[in-house]
């Protein structure tokens, strides 16, 4: 019995594949250091077998990924100058072939089931996380903040926060029947009681700042184009003018006060001073990927001892663009910010300029989400997390490749069809 290709990699029939493989990715992204390398086999099976199904449909317009392939050779040529090559070479393979996957699901799958994949994969990394019931204790703050299975208060909530946004863009945009909003309603329940016994801040914050966003973004539907970019040129220079206010009036403080934090940032702006006099040793090339967090390395582990880090591992600078400096110097750091740039200014931009949508509705609240987040957290800089697959998937959305030819032999054997019907 053969099955049709279409199951597989048709965006639009393969939601049962699809939305498998997706649920799939999320597991082992978030519990691939409890499973082992089981999780990431799995992961790559998921995927990588799809090119051998149609290469050709797959791997049309690669030359639209110029950008990523240039940041992804980068990366691996850094084992030349790395501090650490035998990690560097290891880990670049890694985060190739991860932004290989998120090429190919680009490719096969839509973002309808893309966010019904989502949704399944987080409500059972949840759930798991619920059964597993762990809490931490921060030393810095002096608090316990339930983590589940997860090794951070930060990671869990932003599994949670994904999972209220893909809750909510699903109930707007891609609800069919009465039936959806029942299964919703668990994984909103779930993921919110999550969000908040984390006590993670960055969630808490950055999750209804997006909401508030896409719910501006859809309002654009019912707008012509010429009053879309005129709204948008203005709310762009509001949101400008009260980030200065802000800024001077010393508001910051009273906000990061909402949410138990002081100026300090529960020692982030530390680390970034430590990250940036860290950078000025390879300004331009860096130490070398994933080099700079090394056992054995005197910095490394001075800022592990200074965080009451015990396992050595799974730190970094708390803002993705110090880390990058550190590890791939500033044309590494320019490389990766063009391509979340780009990506964001993509899907937004589609909406100001273009038909509106509901994908790039979805994607641009992605975007804006990893965007925020960038900045106090080190989410695509790294192979098999969240974050890098969503970057690199929604990079991959912004060309639209149009359906594959029928082949010349389907071709005539088509004409001939008639033919032999009179015959």
């Amino acid at each position: 019995m053969k099955i049709p290709k279409s199951l597989l990699i048709d965006p639009d029939k393969n939601t049962v594949y699809g939305s498998f493989a997706v649920a799939v990715s999320i597991w082992a992204f978030s519990y691939s250091t409890i499973f082992g390398q089981a999780m990431i086999l799995a992961y790559y099976a998921v995927w990588l077998p799809l090119i051998l199904v149609d290469y050709r449909k797959i791997l049309r317009h690669t030359s639209s990924a110029w950008l990523p392939l240039a940041f992804a050779t980068y990366v691996c040529f850094s084992v030349f100058w790395s501090a650490a090559p035998g990690t560097t070479a290891r880990t670049a393979v890694q985060y190739c072939s991860h932004i290989a996957c998120a090429y190919i699901a680009a490719r096969t799958v839509s973002v309808r089931t893309l966010t019904i994949g989502a949704l399944i994969g987080i409500f059972v990394v949840l759930l798991y996380s619920l059964k597993v019931a762990s809490y931490s204790y921060d030393v810095l703050d002096g608090t316990y903040n339930f983590v589940g299975a997860f090794s951070s208060k930060n990671q869990i909530g932003f599994v949670a926060s994904l999972g209220i946004y893909f809750c909510v863009v699903y109930l707007a945009f891609l609800r069919r029947g009465r039936i959806s909003f029942l299964l919703i309603v668990p994984i909103v329940l779930l993921s919110g009681y999550l969000l908040v016994v984390s006590h993670s801040a960055t969630s808490m914050a950055s999750t209804p700042a997006v909401l508030a966003l896409v719910a501006l973004l859809s309002i654009g539907k019912l707008l012509s184009l010429r009053h879309r970019r005129v709204i948008f040129m203005i709310g762009a220079g509001a949101l400008v003018a009260c980030t200065v206010i802000a800024l001077n009036l010393g508001l910051m403080d009273f906000v990061l006060g909402l949410f138990g934090k002081d100026s300090t940032l529960t020692g982030r702006t530390y680390l970034w001073q430590q990250g940036w006099n860290a950078a000025q040793q390879s300004p331009i090339l860096g130490v070398g990927y994933a080099a700079y967090w090394v056992q054995g390395f005197s910095e490394a582990e001075r800022l592990w001892n200074e965080f009451y880090i015990a396992a050595r591992s799974g730190f970094h600078f708390h803002n993705t663009y110090i880390e990058t400096l550190v590890e791939l110097g500033f044309v590494g750091a320019t490389l990766l910010s063009l391509i979340i740039l780009r990506t964001l200014w993509g899907h937004v931009s589609a909406l100001i300029f273009r038909t509106w949508q509901a994908d790039s509705v979805i994607l641009a609240g992605v975007m804006v989400l990893l965007f925020i987040r960038s900045f106090v957290e080190v989410e695509t800089l790294n192979p098999y997390i969240m974050g890098s697959f969503l970057l690199y998937y929604s990079y991959f959305k912004l060309v639209r490749v149009p359906a594959v030819a029928p082949s010349r032999w389907n071709a005539v054997n088509h004409l001939e069809e008639p033919d032999a019907a009179r015959g």
